[in-house]
């Protein structure tokens, strides 16, 4: 099965229709911030602590701010340090992945004891105390952390595959006629990886964004950025529950878990195509 046909299956599965829509839904949200929100996410010139009304949908915070507002702009961030942070992590388990599997030997070995270590130590506990002993703090900071600690898992798959795709009639035929690695690696043995290479963007895209909402509800990102997980930080510091303002925290927490949610079905419905086992007749 070739490329175009994987596409074909995929646009008509149910489950990757409904993530693809829903994540269109959020891009044209974050494009058009501007044009959606009725007001700036940082203007302070409202009452505090107002319920929800026509002129302001979800009430305000604490300090005055539209809350609905807030919550379009929030879109930004977290799709941003999703997908960024999806290619980042995808990009270093495809080199570590496919170069231990396929030079073997003594490289194999250092790259997966660093990836062995990073797999037995506790992923959330890890980015907690990087993050908290960063001096720096701010969007490219949690993408990095993220990205530095979210490769291993697809690593480790891809080498596995490598090891078993290596030794194929083709990749000798190669070897053979005298191409060089890279040839080798990223042409003939690479497409064949596909699919595992695309649902791993899709679970480390999903991993980055309850990641970073969950550093930003902890206090430990840029607290003056407007992101779905500072808003959640800041209605939990303001005590939005109390002034009975539950949509303060029900709303981006939603849209997280509906981001999320989206990756997810995107990521399912690669694995019932690409599983003969899962792929419905």
């Amino acid at each position: 099965m070739n490329e175009l046909q994987y596409i074909k299956l995929f646009f008509k599965n149910k489950k990757s229709l409904v993530g693809v829509i829903l994540v269109l839904l959020f891009i044209v949200m974050a494009v058009f911030a501007p044009y959606i929100a009725p007001y700036s996410p940082t203007y302070m010139g409202f009452a505090p602590f107002q319920n929800p009304s026509l002129k302001h949908l979800l009430g305000t915070t604490s300090l005055g701010q539209d809350i609905f507002s807030q919550v379009i702009w929030g879109a930004r961030i977290s799709l941003f340090v999703g997908i960024v942070t999806g290619l980042i992590s995808t990009m270093l388990s495809v080199i570590i992945g496919l170069s231990a599997g396929y030079l073997g030997g003594l490289t194999d070995d250092i790259l997966m004891t660093i990836t062995n270590i990073l797999l037995v130590i506790p992923g959330l506990p890890l980015v907690i105390i990087i993050s908290a002993f960063v001096p720096v703090r701010g969007t490219w900071t949690i993408i990095l952390i993220l990205s530095a600690t979210g490769w291993t898992f697809g690593a480790r798959g891809l080498r596995s595959q490598m090891l078993s795709l290596k030794n194929m009639d083709y990749v000798k035929s190669s070897i053979v006629t005298g191409e060089n690695a890279f040839h080798i690696v990223f042409s003939d043995i690479t497409p064949n990886m596909s699919s595992l290479i695309v649902a791993h963007f899709f679970g480390a895209t999903i991993g980055a964004i309850l990641g970073e909402a969950g550093l930003e509800f902890l206090g430990l990102g840029n607290m003056s950025a407007i992101s779905w997980g500072t808003i959640l930080y800041w209605a939990q510091s303001s005590s939005a529950l109390t002034f009975g303002l539950w949509e303060w925290a029900a709303v981006p927490g939603l849209l997280i878990a509906l981001l999320g949610m989206s990756f997810a079905l995107m990521n399912f419905a690669v694995d019932e195509i690409t599983n003969p086992k899962l792929r419905k007749r």
